[in-house]
């Protein structure tokens, strides 16, 4: 399956930070192309997503789930369901303090594609999936240190 992985920096306490990326309500805030959020809370929200890629057509239905709170680390489950396709992904968080800011630690793994996603080649998946991943994390940073 496809898995990516990166670090990000953050000039404010870990306490703080942790507390914002783990909650669902404001990661469904930092997210780009969402219509509507069917609801939200502090562990999961429920929205729907028009993405940007050739390879998906239509809106995606998106539950974003915290599964573990539990600082340093946190995990996360990402379930989307469209017409004749889906996807989930699995991801993690760890949090360090770096002299008076943070230091991030993230990963993402595909535990399953359905539907016409299976037929898409894995390197154009990666390709969008490393874009999108980027432009989600320069979001977050942004409404984080906001």
């Amino acid at each position: 399956m496809l898995r990516f992985e990166g670090e990000r920096d953050c000039p404010l306490p870990p306490g703080e930070v942790f507390a914002r990326l783990t909650d669902a309500r404001f990661l469904v805030q930092c997210l780009p192309d969402v219509e509507s959020v069917r609801e939200s809370n502090q562990d999961q929200a429920t929205f729907r997503v028009r993405p940007a890629l050739s390879f998906v057509r239509g809106a995606l239905d998106v539950t974003l789930t915290v599964l573990e709170r539990n600082q340093p680390q946190a995990r996360f489950l990402l379930t989307s369901k469209g017409i004749g396709s889906g996807a989930d992904v699995e991801s993690a968080l760890e949090v360090s303090e770096q002299g008076t800011g943070t230091h991030l630690h993230w990963s993402a793994e595909v535990k399953n594609l359905t539907g016409l996603l299976k037929l898409v080649p894995a390197g154009l998946i990666r390709g969008a999936a490393e874009k999108a991943i980027n432009d989600v994390w320069d979001r977050l940073m942004a409404a984080v240190q906001g």
